[in-house]
């Protein structure tokens, strides 16, 4: 019989919370059953194993972030709303680095998958922050690819200790903003010709 108040939701928050902490790299059933005061046989009760886990960790992320970008561009447009994206993405991969990391590399099952609805939230955020571009319907997708890989590329680096250099990194993330500005509003320009 499952344990009282144990459910798939706590045991993912927990190992969530565990990846954040050591490294999803690290993360172990056992850990988890530590943390939360049970033995390892209980979790199987509420989920199936270290992969659904991750995937369950990866969904919570992704909607985690989702949330937090759909607030963070609340009444905002152009280089305000890019400003406001970078900011949220390298906040969340800060606070959250193992949660984060669930996410990358990991693929839907299907439309319907919890995991497609999770990351098509944040994917709809991000394009949210492009509302005030007037950009060609062709180019709208590279220009969210763009911009999801210069701030999961940005944030990643930082989080892990990659900027080496001694110049501080937060006007280099206002340069990266300034810059894809610029760049969005030279595409624009060229489509209204």
């Amino acid at each position: 019989m499952p344990r009282a108040g144990l459910d798939a939701g706590t045991v993912t928050a927990a190992a969530a919370t565990l990846a954040d902490e050591e490294g999803l790299a690290g993360l172990a059933m056992n850990a988890v059953a530590a943390r939360l005061g049970v033995k390892t046989p209980s979790l199987y009760k509420h989920v199936e194993g270290i992969a659904d886990l991750t995937r369950r960790i990866a969904i919570l992320a992704a909607d985690e972030l989702g949330d937090e970008l759909r607030d963070a561009l609340q009444g905002r447009s152009g280089r305000d709303a890019l400003g406001a994206a970078a900011q949220t993405v390298r906040s969340y991969v800060r606070r959250h680095p193992g949660r984060y990391d669930a996410t990358v590399g990991i693929r839907p099952d299907g439309p319907h998958d919890p995991l497609a609805i999770a990351l098509d939230r944040t994917l709809g955020s991000f394009a949210a922050a492009l509302h005030g571009y007037t950009l060609d319907p062709a180019d709208e997708v590279h220009a969210l690819r763009m911009l999801r890989s210069v701030l999961h590329g940005f944030a990643t680096i930082e989080a892990s200790g990659g900027f080496q250099m001694a110049t501080d990194v937060d006007p280099s993330l206002t340069w990266i903003v300034g810059f894809l500005d610029h760049g969005f509003l030279s595409i624009e320009n060229k489509a209204v010709r």
